[in-house]
């Protein structure tokens, strides 16, 4: 009797290449990513084309593309298992961004919490491309018949945008897309800033202390650890109140898997300096094998390009077939 080969269900996600990934790039997502790749289906890419609602300079940016790709590889994403590839290298993502703007409605573009708060921080470039990019970030789920896509708070209306423009385009022109559910990753990985632990840790952050770049030295990360904010107290518990405590605290577990119970007990009746020394050896000693990988992954631009452009052409074959789908649904005359 033959075995009958299970179809994994697809999960989708895509990061901006701009700049190095921070611990809280990796703890919050990049870890999932690896690890999801064992029961799903996974495509990943780098979303270049949504960087672009901010002004780049140029160089910078190709350079930021080649190093968070490789970083991805680094991470723990293999191309054997995964879908791995850069979103400006498959044009069926433009295309099915115009065709999906033509069933947005404006209202619902103009309530998005993001666009708000992009267009405070860039009043000199509210352009429409940072209007309209979850149409694109729609369509970049919408392409691959996404069954899943791994959000956090700050994506959930993004992800509900996307369901409502399935729906509707199926409406009005029958079935193509696939209605993506929520993946919501297990509470706990949210990291802060070490510097200010009632927000969230940013690489756009000022404060070079406030972050730890996947890609700093040990010495680095350590000190920037010794100089964590913390409170006024000696225990080191997690409980309201403890911002930066309970951010170091999930920060240990994540790099050790160890439980919190089990963390307050490793350190009772210790201060927060053994504390603070041993969560920064904990994170560069996890970090050491990524950034060993990463330094020679990026040394090797030829396979970094060959692997890109088997990616990209795998999107496109993957992507075509929807996006051929929706072109004949709205009635454009196939060539």
């Amino acid at each position: 009797m033959e075995e009958v080969r299970q179809v994994k269900q697809r999960i989708l996600s895509g990061i901006q290449p701009t700049g190095v990934f921070t611990l809280g790039n990796y703890m919050g997502a990049i870890t999932n990513w690896e690890q999801m790749q064992e029961d799903y289906d996974c495509a990943y890419f780098i979303a270049d084309l949504h960087s672009l609602t901010v002004r780049q300079e140029p160089a910078q940016l190709r350079k930021h593309t080649m190093e968070a790709f490789a970083l991805l590889l680094a991470c723990g994403i293999d191309p054997e298992r995964s879908l791995v590839f850069v979103q400006s290298h498959v044009h069926t993502h433009a295309e099915m961004s115009w065709i999906l703007n033509c069933s947005a409605l404006m209202g619902e573009l103009g309530r998005m919490t993001q666009f708000k708060d992009k267009s405070a921080k860039h009043a000199d470039n509210i352009n429409a491309g940072l209007f309209t990019y979850p149409v694109l970030m729609a369509g970049d789920i919408l392409l691959y018949q996404a069954d899943y896509v791994p959000v956090g708070a700050d994506q959930k209306q993004h992800l509900e945008f996307t369901r409502d423009l399935a729906e509707r385009f199926n409406h009005f022109y029958g079935n193509v897309f696939k209605v993506p559910d929520g993946y919501f990753p297990k509470a706990g990985a949210r990291v802060m800033s070490l510097q200010d632990p009632t927000s969230k840790m940013s690489k756009s952050d000022p404060n070079p202390n406030a972050y730890i770049s996947i890609l700093d030295d040990r010495n680095v990360i350590i000190n920037k650890f010794k100089r964590a904010v913390t409170d006024s107290e000696t225990e080191i518990v997690y409980r309201e109140g403890k911002d930066g405590i309970n951010n170091l605290i999930t920060i240990y577990s994540v790099m050790t898997g160890k439980s919190f119970a089990e963390i307050e007990k490793e350190f009772e009746g210790k201060g927060y300096g053994v504390f603070k020394l041993a969560v920064g050896e904990a994170v560069a000693d996890k970090l050491q094998p990524i950034r060993d990988e990463f330094n020679r992954l990026i040394a090797d631009k030829k396979y970094i390009e060959e692997t890109m452009a088997v990616g990209a052409e795998r999107a496109y074959k993957i992507s075509r077939r929807t996006l051929d789908k929706a072109k004949k649904k709205v009635g454009l005359l196939m060539p």
